[in-house]
């Protein structure tokens, strides 16, 4: 590597890359809070006999139950009559991990269902089939039919997340577990029936599937398997599980066995028909549905965009929710913490349960009623997209009947969804009307008093929506009406003009910590809103008034007082509170923050856009109260001179809410925003990213009573963890790109014969722009564009992919160049301290002191002289080959291709020292010659013929490091052109080596439970890894050399073009985050090399020359 340039190119990127990696790694390591509650059991686990025959005795099956006191096993087994439920756990997890959803559904049927509230729920979108569903006849059981059985099963803590051989094993036992499972039942039935206990109903026919990351593809594997029983399984609820593909693919064999799963998904849910279009039967997975939950951006191990069923699943069968979104729990949270997260897991409890039909005490059959469960249970009534302030979405409640009542000033109310008669207030409750004759209207107190707000008159000037916050229930706090007339009794007029009551329009938000006192008995702060409540325009027309009815205060006799009530009303326009950040404030705010203030009366809706996902670039918003229009406190002086502004603002102005909308992760909600760093797990810039996943949406709730101070900046560290979590899949397979493009420089300069360049001067020499450059880092993409568009797949945002996928393989180019320099140092200090060694042995050879090892060495001349060791001496190849290849394909693939790592290690070590010790010997000869002539003691001819046959790697003076291709090269030229030949090899083999090292884990694991052979393709691929690494283990041979007509003007494909077509297919490996496809770039140039070998040596037995070589060769 010459130049400054280039040395400022290669320092450039070490620089970037160590930075991202240092920053990311900082970022990860700070600790989470999750807000997440502890769950507390009383657990035991009951085993389930298994018989050795039919199951594999390394795995176990608990039955688990929950209570302090001890039971009787085989008595309790006899009483199973519940629903069964099997949980399996994931990478390295324990059949223990039930504990938690196990307990919770015990006190759950223990207690009942989760009291109503009547905010606006969550129902089935029209793709998900909800224009067909029912709703009027849909409703929750007051009491839940049947409890829970939950089964575990004991996986050992294999990593399964490791090795494609272990999933496969997990998913046979998985499906023998659910036989045995069903199997119990039965047995415990005719043990009750032996007895003359009395029928406890019906038989389970299937059981539920819950699994924790690699179980819940396991789960959905087991499902597809062929020995599994029709209608075993029908509902399958997964957490933090992948299902696009796995977590990072490295192992062909995993990447291997997800694509197949999935592609049995897919066809399942297929139609089946003859070639002449005629129905023949029902999917054969139309019974089945599949909820997948996902822990939003705090789980690192899992990201929401593997978590996706789309493509896998259609919408009428199951969908992804994140946690972040659930209702009841609006948290991000670990990969772990999701088992024993008390809010989620109390919801998952009440969702099973509400699952079982109460005629029949088993889960319901129909697949869109048990969608439709899962959907009311978990889903918030808050749209997943921002449209919902801005036109007309899917209405949630379109199927909920009119029902007509008399509303308190006895005109017919025409609601959506009414309140209850016990919520009913009558005139005597209330105090008399307020008038509003503002756009803002506040609510302090519960005071029992109704207020109409005139929409003509407020709603003018563009000021056409209304929204409402409150921390107030519906119904029971405040109740909201549209009036065609201010109060006019309806009850002669159509549906159409009669009062409609809107309260179940409402939707519940997650609030923040309970006001605080700033003294006792003192002013208590502004309660955080609970529900947000929204009217287009749409939805007023035709209507004149719009009230808000707030109930009287309730009082309980010994209680304190409630905290303080609070309702924020408007009538906006939502252009006036837009606010898009560009790409390039976004990038500035990294160095200096974007400030915006807020005057008093502003909206109190904040629409702020985002070009760069918040998924990619997590800002820290922070808002800091400037005013809130307080003239007298009702304080002391001298103690409202030392309050804070900000403390005392808090007594008028609620605290600020922040709704972030992803197309990947859906809903996001931070309360009480005071500073937080925002981040959603969206999975932007991806080849199989959607249009708009680019872009971050942020709602932001403020109060307009008071003023404030916004500040937005990019947060560095969250930003570089960011984007190693969302792009090291697609990293990796750059990686081997880049190492492609270097031995494709390298196998170029040999073609052209010229000098082979270092593997560090052929990755610079690929960074030049432009061609180089563009041709290598751009065409990929392009190509890549043009099968999204050809295959008619979702084609990704064009800017931001093309941005990001440079980015990365920049910072997979800086990778290499690290690796290079730190292998390159350690060849370089080996083969000095070998040669430094050598030479000083030399000197103390006839020394007495080493007798013991002149012993040694004779010993060893002597076990070397052997026959056997002396053939395998002269073939190290060949025994390289054959040991490599044997662990390979009976042992583990990893082990065989360390052996070939260590072949090259060797090789390049030898290499390099022979560099050495000519480069000594040359140097010390030119010194010897210029003392020679300096003593008149003649030319160059004589002091040649003085020394010849001493030593055969005389330099001449005349004839050095030429690197003419017409010059013969010196030994050490030709030795340093081997070491980076090897050298480049030995790198893409490093990271093929690198690549299986988690299998490897998995592996060492397992031993003494049973061993396995790998994989069939695993070992094939890693067969032609090694036939890669022994045929172009030396620079002379150029196997891949042969004419290619088809093409005009392309009338041979060298070795140069091979690993060029290779590092494009690993580039398109990397984008389509599936590096594990690289094995079959190195296995193809493996087959392909071993095949011309073959070739290039019958050749030479016929006397044909085959193959070209190289002009000159080395002198000695």
């Amino acid at each position: 590597m010459q130049g400054f340039r280039a040395k400022c190119r290669v320092g450039v990127l070490i620089v970037l890359c160590i930075w991202i990696s240092l920053a990311a790694l900082y970022g990860l390591l700070k600790p989470v809070s999750n807000g997440c509650v502890m769950t507390y059991m009383y657990p035991t686990y009951i085993p389930i006999s298994t018989p050795t025959h039919l199951a594999s005795p390394k795995y176990g099956l608990f039955l688990y139950h929950e209570g302090w006191k001890k039971i009787d096993f085989d008595d309790h087994l006899k009483k199973l009559s519940g629903v069964p439920v099997l949980f399996i756990p994931g990478n390295g997890g324990s059949y223990k991990q039930v504990r938690s959803l196990a307990a919770e559904s015990h006190r759950a049927y223990q207690g009942g269902p989760l009291e109503h509230a009547f905010y606006q729920e969550a129902s089935l979108t029209p793709e998900e089939g909800g224009l067909d569903m029912d709703v009027a006849g849909f409703s929750l059981a007051n009491q839940y039919a049947s409890m829970l059985d939950w089964f575990a099963v004991d996986l050992e803590g294999e990593h399964s997340a490791m090795d494609g051989r272990i999933l496969e094993e997990h998913t046979e036992y998985v499906v023998y577990a659910i036989h045995r499972i069903l199997d119990q039942y039965k047995e415990s039935y005719d043990a009750r029936v032996r007895e003359g206990a009395a029928n406890s109903g019906p038989l389970p026919k299937s059981v539920i599937l819950v699994g924790h990351s690699m179980g819940g593809f396991v789960a959905r594997a087991a499902i597809v398997h062929p020995h599994l029983r029709k209608s075993a399984v029908e509902t399958v609820l997964t957490l933090s599980s992948p299902h696009q593909s796995p977590p990072v693919a490295l192992q062909p064999s995993l990447g291997h066995y997800f694509a197949h799963v999935n592609q049995e998904w897919r066809k399942g849910y297929e139609v089946q028909s003859s070639r002449m279009g005629n129905h023949i039967s029902d999917p054969s997975l139309s019974h089945v549905i599949v909820i997948s939950i996902s822990g939003g951006f705090n789980d690192y191990q899992v990201r929401s965009k593997l978590e996706s069923l789309d493509g896998i699943v259609p919408p009428t069968h199951g969908f992804t929710i994140s946690s972040t979104g659930m209702k009841n729990v609006w948290l991000s949270m670990e990969h772990q913490v999701i088992l024993w997260c008390n809010q989620l897991v109390v919801q998952v409890s009440h969702t099973l349960l509400s699952l079982i039909d109460p005629k029949t005490n088993q889960p319901f059959p129909g697949t869109q009623r048990r969608v439709a469960i899962f959907a009311k249970m978990l889903r918030s009534g808050i749209p997943q997209s921002f449209n919902w302030m801005r036109s007309q979405p899917f209405q949630q409640s379109m199927h909920v009947p009119f029902q007509d009542k008399l509303d308190n000033s006895g005109s017919q109310v025409h609601s959506l969804s009414a309140c209850p008669n016990t919520f009913h207030w009558s005139n005597d409750g209330l105090e008399r009307d307020l008038y509003i004759q503002t756009t803002t209207v506040s609510v302090l107190a519960m005071d029992g008093r109704r207020r109409w707000l005139d929409i003509e008159k407020l709603g003018s000037n563009g000021k056409s929506h209304f929204i409402l916050v409150t921390n107030l229930a519906p119904c029971s706090g405040v109740r909201l009406h549209l009036w065609p007339e201010k109060g006019k009794s309806t009850l002669n007029l159509p549906a159409s003009k009669r009062v409609v009551e809107v309260t179940s329009k409402m939707v519940h938000i997650p609030s923040g910590p309970a006001p605080r006192q700033i003294e006792p008995g003192g002013q208590t702060e502004q309660a955080p809103p609970s529900a947000v409540f929204q009217l287009r325009p749409e939805d007023m027309h035709g209507f004149r008034f719009l009230t808000i009815s707030v109930a009287p205060r309730p009082t309980v006799s010994g209680r304190p007082p409630p905290a303080a009530s609070m309702a924020v009303g408007q009538f906006f326009n939502p252009e006036e509170g837009e606010t898009e950040f560009s790409p390039r404030a976004l990038l500035l705010s990294t160095y200096s923050q974007k400030d915006i203030m807020l005057k008093e009366d502003h909206p109190l809706a904040f629409n702020m856009s985002f070009s760069i996902s918040l998924g990619l670039l997590p800002v820290t918003l922070s808002l800091k109260t400037a005013g809130c229009g307080i003239k007298n406190s009702g304080l002391p002086v001298e103690e409202a001179r030392s309050m804070e502004n900000t403390r005392l603002c808090k007594l008028r102005c609620f605290p600020p809410v922040a709704l972030a909308w992803d197309t990947t992760s859906g809903l996001h909600v931070v309360p009480n925003l005071y500073g937080e760093t925002i981040v959603v797990d969206s999975s932007p810039a991806l080849w199989s990213s959607a249009q708009g996943s680019e872009k971050t949406t942020l709602l932001l709730l403020v109060d307009p009573h008071c003023s404030y101070k916004a500040s937005v900046a990019v947060s560095s560290s969250a930003a570089a963890s960011r984007f190693l979590l969302l792009y090291c899949s697609q990293i990796v397979g750059f990686c081997i790109a880049v190492i492609f493009f270097a031995l494709m420089r390298q196998a170029h300069a040999w073609e052209l014969d010229l000098p082979i360049p270092s593997m560090i001067t052929a990755v610079e020499s690929n960074l030049r722009m432009p061609l180089p450059f563009l041709l290598l880092a751009a065409v990929p993409i392009l190509i890549s564009l043009l099968l999204s568009l050809l295959t008619s797949q979702l084609f990704p945002p064009v800017a931001s992919f093309i941005t990001v996928s440079i980015i990365c393989y920049l910072f997979a180019n800086g990778c290499i160049i690290i690796v290079i320099l730190i292998s390159q140092l350690v060849f370089y200090v080996a083969a000095v301290v070998h040669v430094f060694i050598k030479t000083r042995w030399q000197l103390w050879e006839g020394n007495f002191r080493f007798t013991f090892f002149h012993w040694f060495i004779n010993l060893s001349s002597s076990i070397f002289s052997f026959k056997v060791v002396r053939a395998l001496r002269a073939n190290p190849l060949l025994v390289t080959a054959l040991v490599a290849i044997t662990l390979v394909c009976f042992v583990h693939p990893a082990l065989g291709l360390f052996i070939l790592l260590f072949s090259h290690a060797l090789c390049c070590h030898n290499a390099l020292c022979g560099f050495f010790t000519a480069s000594f010997r040359s140097h010390a000869r030119r010194k010897e010659l210029i003392d020679y002539i300096n003593e008149g003691n003649g030319g160059v001819e004589q002091f040649q013929l003085k020394d010849e046959g001493e030593l055969n790697q005389s330099v001449p003076l005349d004839e050095s490091y030429s690197s003419s291709p017409n010059s013969a090269k010196s030994f050490s030229d030709t030795q340093l052109e081997i070491f980076h030949h090897r050298h480049g090899i030995l790198i893409l083999h490093l990271l093929a080596a690198l690549m299986f090292v988690p299998s490897l884990v998995a592996w060492f694991q397992r031993i003494g439970m049973g061993q396995s052979f790998p994989w069939l393709l695993d070992s094939a691929l890693c067969v032609g890894v090694i036939f890669h690494g022994i045929c172009d283990s030396k620079p002379e041979f150029n196997p891949l050399l042969f004419p290619f007509p088809v093409i005009p003007g392309f009338q041979e494909v060298r070795r140069s073009h091979i690993y060029l077509f290779a590092g494009l297919y690993s580039y398109l490996s990397g984008l389509a985050l599936a590096p594990y496809r690289v094995f079959y770039a190195m296995a193809a140039i493996g087959l392909i090399s071993f095949t011309f070998k073959i070739i290039e040596r019958r050749s030479r037995e016929k006397g044909e020359a085959y193959v070209s070589s190289r002009k000159h060769s080395h002198r000695h």
